[in-house]
């Protein structure tokens, strides 16, 4: 008797373990739900990796103007193995998109956001510039308590470099949404 539940507790734990996974197409059915518009899933049978990617609008044109740069969005998301996510992912990646006629944010791009009375630090991050494109590229990492964080937020202002933005309600709900189809439960 003890050897047969010696042998029923790996194929029983495997099994548990199995279904905790979130599957790509529960996630797109949880963005219909949610209304969600601007999030992709998008999974390669070739490398075996799925990209789940949030591209925002743009941030709004006074904001813009007054930080000395063209046009402005971001792109959020993660990228793991497979077709589903086992665990919700702990690292978040978010990239801003600057369109400048020159770089903006080459020598100051620290990231810091305005939560409450709190300010959120998020660092340099890494910075790419394609100044015959007219592009600068703001790379951070966020965690899954950061994202959280953010998502739960109605007004949110942040600094990046010397520039103060807003994120719009639909960003903000695009954040909240990605971090919702991001949620594994355990």
């Amino acid at each position: 008797m003890r050897l047969l539940i010696f042998l029923a507790l790996p194929v029983l734990f495997i099994s548990v373990v199995h279904a905790q996974v979130k599957t790509n197409s529960s996630i797109e059915q949880q963005l219909r739900v949610l209304g969600s518009e601007g999030i992709e899933v998008a999974f390669d049978a070739g490398s075996n990796v799925t990209t789940l990617r949030a591209v925002a609008e743009n941030f709004r044109n006074d904001e813009v103007k007054r930080s000395g740069v063209r046009a402005m969005n971001f792109a959020a998301g993660v990228i793991y193995p497979g077709s589903g996510i086992e665990h919700s992912p702990e690292q978040i990646l978010l990239t801003f998109w600057v369109l400048s006629s020159k770089p903006r944010f080459g020598e100051d791009h620290t990231f810091s956001l305005f939560i409450g009375s709190e300010t959120m630090q998020l660092g340099e991050g890494r910075y790419v510039a394609r100044v015959r494109d007219g592009m600068e590229y703001l790379n951070y990492s966020l965690t899954r308590e950061q994202l959280r964080s953010i998502a739960q937020q109605s007004n949110l202002r942040f600094l990046l470099g010397r520039a103060e933005f807003t994120f719009t309600k639909s960003q903000l709900k695009l954040l909240a949404d990605l971090y919702l189809a991001t949620e594994v439960t355990q």
